[in-house]
């Protein structure tokens, strides 16, 4: 039998405003509902403000649903997020980390809070380290390195607690190509030991590559869910690319293929 890991049902999240006296509500999250079990890498996909992020924040017990349920481990984020976070590493797009401290500091500080071995975990970190080319920033302040480097020292720290499932938000920002490879094989590694991993890109290559399933988030509503074949019966593309499905399932593609159409006109007419 598949064990759960995240259970979402008919989750809802409404942002209000005020804009000229008028009071705004703004759905970022209109009734959705999927799954992620054991052993899995889920690819969560849409375009920019599609309601990705607020899912992930859901499910990290950082906001609160207007309505709907979410399950973590068979737990609840409103109330037993200390638990949840237990078991989870946390990449978010841009870097959450300590800036002032070194990576070895931070490293240090992670092993304290979560009770781990401190050699086997300053151990494991600098294999980390050294297999995404960072081993040279150890002691150097994290605020002096690029994003990319930041993004790394994010990504570690998530990991060396081996948790039972990864929420990676954008992870691949500022990655060099290498980075990109090893963190694939990482993820995969994770899966193949039981792990879960809930995978949000911009990048549909790699989502096409790494993902078992994927769901396909537009204007808060799950559009697309499945596995790639799934997705291109959904989208009537059989034999399309993932991106070519993802266009056509979030209402793109023909706006794109108007903008490519001027856009030769245009060139053509120089």
């Amino acid at each position: 039998m598949t064990e759960l890991i995240i259970e979402v049902q008919n989750l809802k999240k409404y942002f209000e405003q005020i804009i000229n006296d008028q009071n705004i509500q703004t759905k970022a999250v209109n009734n959705i509902s999927f799954n992620v079990n054991k052993g899995e890498i889920f690819g969560l996909l849409g375009p920019n403000g599609a309601g990705k992020t607020t899912t992930i924040k859901l499910l990290l017990g950082l906001l609160e649903p207007n309505d709907g349920n979410i399950r973590v481990f068979g737990l609840n984020p409103e109330r037993e997020d200390i638990k949840i976070k237990e078991e989870i590493g946390y990449v978010a797009e841009e870097p959450l980390i300590f800036r002032s401290l070194t990576p070895k500091d931070l490293f240090n500080f992670i092993s304290s809070i979560r009770k781990l071995d401190p050699l086997k975990t300053e151990k494991k970190v600098k294999e980390y380290l050294e297999s995404l080319d960072a081993i040279q920033y150890y002691e150097q302040i994290i605020d002096t390195l690029s994003h990319g480097n930041k993004q790394k020292i994010q990504i570690i720290s998530a990991i060396i607690h081996n948790p039972k499932l990864l929420i990676f938000d954008e992870p691949l920002a500022g990655l060099d190509a290498k980075s990109v490879k090893v963190l694939k094989e990482i993820l995969d590694l994770h899966k193949e030991n039981g792990g879960a991993v809930l995978f949000s890109t911009h990048i549909m290559k790699i989502a096409e590559e790494l993902c078992d399933r994927i769901g396909i988030i537009n204007k808060g509503k799950i559009v697309g869910i499945g596995t790639i074949e799934e997705l291109r019966k959904q989208s009537n593309k059989i034999g399309a690319s993932l991106e070519d499905v993802f266009l056509r399932l979030t209402e793109q593609d023909k706006s794109v293929m108007e903008i490519i159409k001027k856009l030769r006109a245009s060139f053509n007419n120089k």
